[in-house]
């Protein structure tokens, strides 16, 4: 059986801003020393460009898909074997975070079985953190102040999408509050759901 590679990241969102929004912080700092891998599915000529030069400037690997489904990501799940997977809220406010969410869910156990991997599953944050059952419930906050202006750079790379004028400011607010709560300038948070009925035992993502 291969092995995943300590600390690779494959990162399952519905649309080609989500990385950077949710977790561009975070994904840039892991790769500098891991393989980080997002995917996410084919928009429009116009926002897949945009995907390619966000990933890039985050410093991780893209792969668009026709389709996040279940069969997709169980697909890609063997394919990479990464140590961790991180995805949207299940309970997501946005339809289409909760369908990826959903699928992600649905093609793990198969996955693990087959293959040991991933080891752990994280959630991202959502829209002002807050899901359909609340605010957000975050087990993890990770410090991303030194990756948060990549992150940003990243996220304006996005301009077909109003980045200015609401998700650019409210990636700033979420980015303080969150790094309020762990004493430094910016953070991002992210939640653990269990694998096969285990949590992780991690001192990072």
């Amino acid at each position: 059986m291969t092995a995943a590679l300590p600390g690779s990241i494959l990162a399952f969102f519905a649309h080609p801003d989500d990385a950077e929004l949710w977790a561009g912080g975070t994904l840039t700092h892991h790769a500098a020393h891991a393989p980080v891998t997002v995917a996410v599915p084919f928009r429009d000529p116009v926002r897949d460009a945009e995907a390619a030069k966000g990933a890039e400037i985050l410093g991780t690997a893209l792969r668009q898909l026709p389709i996040l489904d279940t069969s997709a990501i169980h697909q890609l799940l063997v394919d990479v074997r990464p140590e961790l997977v991180i995805t949207h809220p299940l309970r997501d406010v946005h339809p289409e975070h909760r369908a990826v969410a959903t699928a992600v869910l649905q093609a793990l156990p198969e996955a693990v079985i087959a293959t040991g991997f991933p080891r752990r599953l994280y959630t991202c944050d959502t829209y002002n953190s807050l899901t359909l059952d609340g605010p957000l419930n975050a087990t993890t906050i990770v410090d991303v102040t030194h990756t948060f202006a990549t992150k940003m750079r990243a996220l304006r790379e996005h301009a077909s999408q109003p980045i200015e004028e609401h998700f650019g400011p409210m990636a700033e607010n979420l980015g303080r509050l969150w790094g309020a709560r762990i004493g430094s300038t910016h953070g991002e948070a992210f939640t653990a759901l269990p694998i096969l009925g285990c949590l992780p035992a991690a001192t990072q993502l």
